[in-house]
């Protein structure tokens, strides 16, 4: 029997995640090391690996890559060819897409937006209402 799940436009054959329970679609790729909280969604081409984090309803999709010990949490949505990796945080309604990249320890929060090749890194914060981008 397949499963399928609506990630916003339609049912694609999808399945929920064994470490959390989040919906990922067959077309997407989630290690068994990596977490998928119950609300979250891992989708299109997007590949979450590592020790990486993914919950609230925080969605990873397009040809995304999360990694590393890096959470993407809240409301966030990380999309395009955009990665997030190290111990990096993306969270609240925070944004990162394009081939934008946030590593390290940086934060991205509230409604900001990385994108475009941006790279944010280091110990770097972007929050509030700020847009990074290259």
């Amino acid at each position: 029997m397949t499963t399928s799940h609506d990630f916003g436009s339609r049912n694609v054959p999808a399945h929920q995640h064994l470490n959390g329970g989040g919906w990922v679609a067959d077309t997407a790729t989630v290690a068994e090391t990596a977490y998928v909280g119950p609300d979250a969604q891992v989708y299109g081409n997007a590949w979450v690996y590592g020790d990486a984090w993914v919950s609230g309803t925080a969605r990873v999709y397009g040809h995304a890559r999360v990694y590393g010990h890096a959470w993407v949490y809240g409301n966030a949505w990380v999309n395009d060819n955009a990665r997030v990796f190290g111990d990096a945080m993306v969270f609240d309604n925070a944004w990162v897409y394009d081939n934008a990249w946030v590593s390290g320890h940086a934060q991205v929060f509230g409604d900001a937006q990385v994108d475009g090749n941006a790279q944010v890194s280091g110990n770097a914060v972007v929050d509030g209402h700020a847009r990074v981008s290259k």
